[in-house]
């Protein structure tokens, strides 16, 4: 019984150093990238049911690029500053807005 409260602990150690060595512009960097993938996602299912036509497929998969272009550019400094991450998050919104215009409107893929 003892052997599990110390695993926890170990773990919790582990995980905590592991948290303190990412900096700010890491995480920054991961919510955006992990965002690009759920968007990315989203109009590959829209595209699956036939909900974005392939001219609406293509203008989307054009937004995504350039929001990956503005994060290029972004880190070529080495980090993401805040101002660039809101930049971004903006774009992302956006993008966001323009996925969801696209599956729900009355177009469909013939």
């Amino acid at each position: 019984m003892k052997t599990l409260p110390h695993a926890a602990l170990l773990a919790l150690a582990f995980s905590t150093a592991a948290l303190a060595q990412t900096t700010p512009s890491d995480r920054m960097e991961t919510r955006i990238d992990n965002r690009q993938d759920r968007q990315e996602t989203r109009i590959d299912r829209g595209i699956e049911k036939g909900t974005v036509t392939a001219r609406e497929a293509t203008r989307l998969e054009h937004q995504q690029a350039h929001i990956d272009r503005a994060e290029n550019r972004a880190l070529a400094d080495g980090a993401i500053d805040r101002k660039e991450a809101v930049r971004m998050e903006r774009m992302q919104d956006r993008a966001n807005a323009g996925i969801r215009h696209q599956k729900h409107d009355r177009q469909m893929r013939r």
